[in-house]
């Protein structure tokens, strides 16, 4: 979206969409506080803290997160296929995304409004559920689409297809299709690589693998992943960001692809890439100069 001089394309006050979960704590305390601070950068025309509101006819020109990185996701899927700017304020504990402190908002959003934030693009993806090749359920995510093991928690076979080609059978109790983004969530703690939330990837990470020489792949993102069920459990699953996509049985496919719409981040000068990765990882170290 073009900005001048604080506007949007159409001359007009930029218009915001205020999110949060209330189920968390100082969520509602935060909005009420930061509020006016908020509506003296942007018009307030929207607000939700039950994080179940459809926002793809709120007409806005970007949307405001109150939360940690589990209210982005929720925004991203409240949001849809239209996917506006999100300035995210972290008030949980880790925050890759929502890596804004309270007291920083009014700032961003006035780098926002000068042009002096840059807006990031991040990978999101589409996921289907295939039953005897037929399509049952359709998702758009951000972080990851994981089939689990679920009850009773033996181990189950997947196999895997890149683009129609068969690469391999999984002996796991699953197996994580993270972007960049989500590489540091789910996929990270299963010891899956941390890729640069830029990148056009998708790492391919099991859970408990049978086979130690089953390790995590990293590949293009503009390729088709399946992954079809051989043996489950009753409880096995397909779960994106989090949520139960569907229940599967055997011979059952997951589809996961690149989809259409990008996640946008508005990020300030101040926040780089590495900064945040130091700050949430505890990076230990010091720069010495000779």
């Amino acid at each position: 979206m073009d900005i001048t001089n604080g506007k949007n394309q159409r001359g007009e006050r930029l218009r915001a969409i205020l999110l949060g979960f209330a189920g968390k704590p100082t969520v509602l305390e935060e909005a009420e506080r930061l509020r006016a601070q908020v509506e003296s950068q942007v018009e307030v025309v929207f607000s939700d803290f039950t994080g179940a509101k459809d926002l793809s006819s709120v007409e806005a020109d970007l949307v405001i997160v109150l939360g940690g990185d589990g209210s982005i996701l929720r925004a991203a899927h409240q949001m849809g296929v239209r996917q506006l700017p999100v300035a995210a304020v972290n008030l949980g504990r880790l925050g890759y995304l929502a890596n804004v402190q309270p007291d920083e908002l009014v700032e961003l959003l006035s780098d926002y409004r000068s042009g002096a934030a840059k807006v990031v693009e991040h990978l999101m993806f589409e996921a289907a559920v295939l039953r005897n090749g037929k399509e049952l359920v359709r998702q758009l995510g951000l972080n990851e689409l994981a089939v689990l093991a679920g009850p009773p928690f033996s181990i189950i076979s997947l196999n895997l297809f890149v683009d129609d080609e068969f690469a391999t059978t999984y002996s796991c109790d699953g197996l994580i299709v993270a972007t960049p983004v989500g590489s540091t969530a789910h996929s990270l703690s299963a010891g899956g690589p941390i890729l640069r939330q830029s990148m056009q990837a998708f790492a391919l990470v099991p859970v408990g693998p049978h086979a130690l020489t089953h390790r995590p792949v990293v590949d293009s993102a503009d390729r088709v992943y399946e992954l079809e069920v051989v043996e489950m459990n009753p409880g096995t699953s397909a779960v994106i960001d989090g949520r139960v996509l569907a229940e599967l049985q055997p011979g059952d496919r997951v589809r996961v692809a690149a989809a259409k719409s990008k996640f946008k981040l508005i990020v300030g000068p101040k926040h780089g890439y590495y900064r945040t990765l130091r700050e949430k990882l505890g990076w230990s170290g010091s720069l010495k100069r000779g």
